[in-house]
């Protein structure tokens, strides 16, 4: 039997979350991989990670605030180079509040915890574990032991935190990743945390049996539903509030797009590759 599209092999949680918010969106990023155009959001918050990622390389006594404007400087040097950033084409004032404002969060960092009592054991951590045909695998931004030895993972946002609706939905990322843990680790972590940094606020949640069930249950119907969608070429599309900030919706079908001219259109109109000489 002959797929229209290829059907992924592997799943991660942005993956999971990303199709069950929009299958056609899915389609255009995880199954044709059209690359998207960088956002000011996103660059940000990858340039902080980094910046936190450098800091705990340190060792434990080495992670003061001036440690983490060395590292800091660090990230900066290395996006200025980076297309992450070099797309968003911001001008002299633009990219001078950008780092300013990733700056911010750093020091927001500091004021929600002190880095050097934190017993990291994994910092980006990549864990990928295989539940029947299908891989499951994600980054976790920080591993950590509490004092009683036990894990913790913990999830770094440079965004607002969510409302009561959606806080679930965030969590289930995060649940995504204690699952990982208890598959490659054999110990399931005995809290999952995400440190919103720009408003200080820690969301914390104990991983249960039914949780962890929970994320193998509902990615494996996830992953079905993507072949079935696979197999039939019926990326549905799903008009929402994220509609206006996505980067495919010139080629989506509720908004009368074409998606079979995204793959040729999209890198031209984002820049990412020149445009045709005239004929």
């Amino acid at each position: 039997m002959k797929f229209m599209l290829p059907v992924p092999t592997s799943l991660s949680p942005s993956r999971v979350e990303g199709f069950t918010s929009c299958p056609m969106a899915f389609r255009f990023a995880s199954i044709e991989r059209i690359p998207e155009p960088p956002s000011t959001h996103t660059t940000k918050g990858s340039l902080v990670h980094r910046v936190l990622e450098l800091l705990f390389v340190n060792a434990q006594d080495r992670r003061t605030m001036a440690d983490a404007r060395v590292a800091f400087e660090q990230a900066v040097a290395e996006y200025r180079v980076d297309p992450e950033l070099v797309l968003l084409r911001l001008d002299a004032d633009a990219e001078e509040a950008f780092f300013a404002d990733a700056w911010s969060l750093v020091e927001a960092y500091y004021r929600m915890e002190d880095p050097s009592s934190i017993r990291e054991i994994g910092i980006e951590l990549r864990l990928e574990a295989q539940v029947g045909s299908l891989s499951l695998r994600g980054i976790i931004d920080r591993l950590e032991l509490d004092a009683e030895g036990r894990l913790i993972v913990t999830d770094y946002k440079t965004g607002r935190p969510p409302g009561l609706r959606y806080e679930q939905s965030r969590l289930s990322g995060v649940h995504f990743y204690s699952f990982l843990c208890e598959q490659v680790l054999g110990q399931r972590p005995a809290a999952i945390r995400l440190m919103y940094l720009r408003d200080g606020e820690t969301i914390t949640a104990t991983p249960s049996e039914q949780s962890v069930r929970f994320i193998s249950t509902r990615t494996n119907a996830v992953w079905k539903a993507v072949e079935r969608a696979c197999l039939t070429d019926s990326f549905q599309a799903r008009p929402g509030g994220l509609c206006k900030s996505c980067a495919f919706q010139a080629w989506c079908p509720a908004f009368g797009g074409d998606p079979a001219r995204a793959a040729a259109e999209a890198p031209v109109r984002f820049g990412m590759v020149p445009e045709p000489a005239p004929a």
